[in-house]
């Protein structure tokens, strides 16, 4: 690989041109802007303090920017991964306590390194394993708990930090009489403002106007001796150096979450940069380049003090749609949050919760997907299910069980659904050479001689069992009448050891019985290893045709002596269907 694969900068950066520059400094500084109120706010959502948030902000991105290979995606914190954080972390130690801090910390080297590593053996495939109604389900799910959790800073009330939607719902009813109105009022006030001042302009970042008009309201009428909650101080100052705390027992014990969090936030970052790469025909998104980008972000990250950080899915439209043509985008932002950490942290002071936590409800509202449930509803009940356990059990067991058990669903589906394939008896269309399912078409043309058995499906060890016995059962309704079974192999892409010995059986069983055996349509592949195994010898070759129609000829021209000669096919080996 040469030196431009590995630092995509390279590629990029001696071919800037001068025209780019407007659109990657106006996205850069609004993106950045943007990340000063985000980074502080999913700070909160994970448990650590807000300046832990800006730290996120800034340091993975300027890595992704020499090593990604999308030129839109902004990298930072993000909502969904801070709750994972919290979640996760919180088992391991208390929040807000040192111990959690360091932890989190310790979580976003793992999760680098693990990303590192898919990324180096290609392993990038592994996230296909996350499937979309497990997505759906988790996102959905996570997103009404992030949203829950902040009514405690929305109403100024003082509630028990759960990830679990039942438990956040009792408490909030539980303290509901002790709302605050004037944070309720900023509150409400912040989530309309965020709303419906994107219709208005969208040069100006909404959560920029709702923090300035926040803050003055506070410092003008001393909000915050009326119980409004702030923000308070936040250190000012660049992240510093400074090592992971590296401990092989507490590391051992958030494997689990990072190998979540490491799907989760690559799945995210690739799915919101693919996106984007379709709107642009100047550069391609490598998936194994993006995972080891992102995970070297984290990497790097730990060691100034960040948490586990991936693509933002907001960030990236909003650099996207103001013009951000190259990764200098990313280091312009990460620019705004070095320059407020350095002077304009004391600002924040007097930020109010409420604000922040509009700011997160707003956010997190485009996590909840109503549109993936109301399609599945239409073609795939079965798919529902697995959204709707996802969900529920995300939300009321815990983050990393509810991704385990979708998972485990889907996996379970996929088995069931490959042990039982679709199977189909053809028979022929009138006046045609084509063979169609009868129980599909009604006007076909069946002969009580012949039977057409169609497997659609890999032939292996999971389902000999059922295509023998389907076969058995269809064998049985002709009777004593059937005097050729014609096998057709188009849908059959690969056959296994398994496989190969319940064809021998049944080739066996079925010549005991005087009934022939054909093959037709057999694929390159499964042609070889059928060759290889003896099959062909067994049932020999000129039992072997390339189309039905064929089959069906060669049987009835011998239909007096039942041998079937086939003159016009020939057998290839080399070929590869």
């Amino acid at each position: 690989m040469n030196l431009k694969g590995i630092l995509p900068i390279l590629d990029w950066l001696p071919n800037y041109k001068k025209v780019w520059l407007k659109g990657d400094f106006s996205a850069g500084l609004t993106v950045g802007i943007m990340l000063v109120p985000q980074g502080i706010a999913y700070a909160m959502i994970a448990g650590l303090p807000p300046i832990y948030g800006l730290y996120t902000a800034m340091i993975p991105q300027i890595v992704y920017a020499f090593f990604g290979t999308s030129r839109q995606l902004a990298v930072g914190p993000v909502a969904m991964d801070s709750l994972i954080v919290a979640a996760g972390v919180a088992t391991l130690a208390d929040i807000g306590t040192q111990n959690f801090i360091e932890f989190a910390i310790l979580l976003a080297f793992i999760m680098g390194a693990m990303q590192v590593l898919f990324g180096i053996f290609k392993l990038g495939f592994l996230v296909n394993f996350l499937s979309r109604p497990v997505i759906s389900g988790f996102t959905s799910a996570a997103a009404l708990i992030i949203g829950l959790s902040q009514l405690k800073h929305l109403f100024g009330i003082q509630i028990q930090r759960g990830d679990k939607i039942q438990i956040l719902i009792y408490e909030i009813f539980q303290h509901i009489k002790e709302i605050n109105f004037f944070a309720f009022g900023i509150g409400l006030s912040s989530i309309l403002i965020l709303i419906f001042f994107k219709k208005l302009t969208k040069t100006i970042p909404a959560a920029l106007v709702v923090v300035i008009v926040g803050i003055l309201l506070v410092r003008i009428f001393n909000l915050e001796q009326f119980g409004v909650q702030i923000i308070g101080e936040i250190p000012e100052g660049l992240p510093t150096f400074r090592m992971p705390h590296f401990d092989i027992e507490i590391m051992m014990d958030l494997i689990p979450i990072a190998l979540t969090l490491s799907f989760i936030a690559f799945l995210e970052a690739i799915s919101v940069a693919k996106a984007i790469e379709l709107k642009h025909d100047n550069y391609k998104v490598e998936p194994n380049k993006e995972l080891i980008a992102i995970g070297l972000g984290n990497i790097v990250g730990s060691f100034f003090q960040t948490y586990p950080a991936t693509g933002g899915l907001s960030r990236t439209a909003v650099n996207n749609q103001i013009g951000a043509k190259t990764p200098l985008a990313a280091l312009i932002s990460a620019t705004v949050v070095g320059f407020t950490l350095l002077f304009l942290t004391p600002v924040f002071y007097y930020l109010p919760q409420a604000v922040v936590a509009a700011i997160i409800m707003v956010a997190v509202y485009g996590l909840l997907d109503f549109y993936v449930p109301k399609h599945l509803l239409e073609y795939s009940k079965k798919e529902l299910i697995i959204l709707n356990i996802t969900l529920i059990a995300t939300a009321t067991i815990g983050i990393r069980e509810g991704v385990i058990i979708g998972i485990i669903l889907s996996l379970g589906v996929l088995i069931y659904a490959t042990t039982k394939p679709h199977v189909a008896v053809l028979a022929n269309v009138p006046g045609t050479h084509f063979y169609r399912n009868i129980d599909r078409f009604k006007t076909l043309i069946q002969k009580d001689e012949i039977l057409i058995y169609r497997f659609d499906a890999q032939l292996f060890f999971a389902n000999t069992y059922y295509f023998k016995e389907k076969l058995e059962e269809l064998v049985l309704n002709k009777k004593e009448k059937l005097k050729i079974i014609i096998i057709d192999g188009e849908s059959i892409n690969s056959i296994d050891s398994s496989g190969i010995y319940m064809l021998f059986d049944v080739i066996e069983k079925y010549k005991s019985m005087n009934i022939d055996i054909a093959f037709t349509g057999m694929k390159g592949p499964v042609r070889d290893v059928l060759q290889k195994a003896g099959v062909m010898r067994k049932i020999k070759y000129e039992n072997c045709f390339m189309s039905i129609q064929e089959a069906v000829d060669a049987f009835e021209k011998n239909k007096t002596s039942r041998e079937i000669t086939g003159d016009n096919f020939k057998y290839v080996k080399q070929t590869n269907r």
